[in-house]
């Protein structure tokens, strides 16, 4: 099996500042592809991190950056900052109006087959330091996402009780935006994610890390698709697949043109 370091352990381990792959940048946005393991920007979580996400965009392009929306730091993708507080306000809305739809793969335990809408209402996830003072008793928030089976595969590797060890993946539609609520929702379906430390498969983890040689969430924000609040253009903007989901397309003998398709 192919023998790699994950994105999350490279970028703690080496201390020269990483470069960001910029997607698109114009006069007022710029979308960069966040790798896994990296914050967006600091927070009380982060006192062992020497990088960010905004700060690294802010120093490449020379300017300011306002965050619009984030992404977990085990989360790679598309992420989206504005270049001006009048934009940012604009961006940050349609994010909350829903306007703006995104587009998330997973790699899941298990053959999760067809298409369906999870419409599972979830409780606020709170952090202890940070909502220390947030009410616990909220009742659960209305929460729902649209998946859609892309490519299943097995390994013939007995793991626990099976003789076999099964993979999904899918592509994820969020209809809200609730905190952590990809990993929640399909871990609620008894599929959760791969690499997922929260709501993952004890047995399942430390298989994938020791077979395909790398340790990771395998959650990507692959594509946001809306419509510039400036030029009123349809935005398209996706991240590739990098070479570590490749790696494991291959192994599971996906076609990646295949997928790339769906």
């Amino acid at each position: 099996m192919p023998d790699l370091t994950s994105t999350e352990d490279t970028i703690q381990a080496h201390p020269e500042k990483p470069t960001l792959n910029i997607l698109y940048q114009d006069d007022y946005i710029v979308a960069v592809d966040k790798p896994a393991g990296l914050f967006v920007h600091r927070s009380f979580m982060d006192k062992n991190e020497i990088y960010f996400a905004l700060q690294l965009v802010r120093d490449q392009i020379g300017q300011y950056v306002y965050p619009v929306h984030r992404l977990d730091k085990p989360t790679s993708g598309v992420l989206l900052f504005a270049l001006n507080k009048d934009v940012a306000r604009q961006m940050s809305e349609m994010f909350v109006n829903k306007t703006i739809q995104k587009t998330y793969y997973a790699l899941v335990r298990g053959h999760l087959l067809g298409d369906e809408l999870i419409d599972y209402p979830l409780k606020e996830k709170l952090d202890k330091l940070g909502d220390k003072y947030v009410s616990r008793d909220k009742p659960p928030q209305a929460a729902q996402s649209y998946y859609q089976s892309v490519a299943t595969a097995s390994l013939d590797v007995a793991l626990g009780k099976y003789n076999s060890v099964r993979y999904s993946l899918v592509k994820v539609l969020p209809k809200t935006g609730r905190r952590h609520q990809i990993r929640r929702h399909l871990a609620h379906l008894r599929h959760p994610i791969i690499g997922d430390i929260n709501y993952g498969d004890n047995k399942q983890n430390p298989f994938f890390n020791q077979y395909f040689g790398f340790k990771r969430l395998m959650l990507i924000a692959k594509h946001l698709e809306f419509v510039h609040p400036i030029t009123k253009k349809l935005m398209n903007i996706s991240v590739e697949f990098d070479q570590q989901w490749q790696n494991v397309f291959n192994t599971l003998a996906w076609p990646i043109d295949t997928i790339n398709e769906v």
